[in-house]
Formats: C-alpha cells, sequence, structure tokens
C-alpha cells in the first residue's frame, strides 16, 4: 500500500455507468486502485441507481454525477448520440472545473478518461500538469461504417477530428486488446 505522500488522487470520467463490460472495467480499475491506497473519484453524466453495479452505488466508490441538466442522451429514437455525448462531457468538465470547484478541491494527480476523448483538450487545458489516461476500447471513427454519402462525410468529420485530437492529448492510451493497439497505433 502507498505511503500517504505517494498515494495519488485519481479521477475517473466515464460517460454512462450502467452494467456493461466497459463498466465493470472501470469499476474494478477504481476498487483496485483504492485498495492500494489511491483517492478515487468517478465522475459520469448517468448512473441509474437501479441499472448499476454494486459499486457505483453502494458508498464503495465516491459517484459523481454531473453534466446531465443540459442535454439528452438522445434524440429523436437514439440519434445524434455521438453529439449529445461530447456535449455531456464537455457539460461535465465546465460544471466540475468552473461552478462547483469540485476538481479544484480534489487537486487530481491523474485522470483516467473511458471511452470519450472529446474532453482531453479541456484537461489539458486547466490541468496541465495533471497527467492524461485514455482508455480505448475501439476508435469511434472505425466504429462508423457507411461513410459513402456526402452528408454523412460532413456529419462524421468533426467528430473524428476532434477524437483523433483528444487521444494525441493523453498522456498514455490504454487499449483492451492486441488488435485494438494495432488500430490505435496506425
Amino acid at each position: 500500500m502507498p505511503s500517504t505522500a505517494s498515494a495519488k488522487r485519481i479521477i475517473f470520467l466515464h460517460p454512462d455507468l450502467g452494467i456493461g463490460g466497459a463498466e465493470r472495467l472501470i469499476l474494478d480499475a477504481a476498487v483496485s486502485l483504492q485498495s492500494l491506497g489511491h483517492k478515487i473519484t468517478i465522475f459520469t453524466s448517468h448512473c441509474d441507481p437501479t441499472h448499476c453495479f454494486d459499486e457505483a452505488r453502494n458508498g464503495t466508490l465516491d459517484v459523481r454525477v454531473r453534466g446531465n441538466t443540459l442535454f439528452p442522451a438522445t434524440i429523436l429514437g437514439g440519434r445524434f448520440k455521438i453529439l449529445f455525448s461530447i456535449l455531456r462531457q464537455l457539460h461535465l468538465l465546465i460544471q466540475i472545473t468552473f461552478f462547483s470547484g469540485e476538481l479544484a478541491q480534489l487537486r487530481p494527480d491523474v485522470f483516467f478518461v473511458d471511452q470519450l476523448s472529446a474532453g482531453i483538450p479541456f484537461l489539458r487545458w486547466w490541468w496541465p500538469r495533471t497527467r492524461v489516461l485514455f482508455y480505448c476500447h475501439f476508435p469511434d471513427l472505425l466504429l462508423v461504417r457507411d461513410r459513402g454519402r456526402w452528408w454523412k462525410r460532413i456529419w462524421r468529420g468533426p467528430f473524428d477530428t476532434l477524437e483523433g485530437w483528444g487521444m494525441r492529448g493523453a498522456d498514455k492510451i490504454l487499449v483492451n486488446s492486441g488488435f485494438t493497439k494495432g488500430v490505435v497505433e496506425e
């Protein structure tokens, strides 16, 4: 267990703490780091206490829901998810940086950003000395199919650019497989 002097304050940023493999990984990593003596706080834009893992609701971890008041998760039957995910992440970061002051109070040593890299440039600007780890399940820009139509290319262009910019801003990119590592390195 690290001494009090070497214990880190680690902030996890995750878009939606539901029940899934990404959420299980984040919670397991957070609990493991906490058991080693590190101070863990998880910020998310959504966590339904009736549909999440125990650690996210029973007080095992400090889970804080922020950035969920201005933008819905989607509209029109599940459309525009990437747009609203980015807007919710930026809303969360603005809220905990400027309005609640939570990040200043927590004095983070490390940000562990999961799934969505769009907020990394913001973190770099406001917290330049804090390390940023990005956990990439698979680049979103490669998940989207059917870019043959001109309007799809125009729609996706800014999101793909922002994802690349965000990923380049991370100190380290963690991946879940050798396959994803090869894709990210390209």
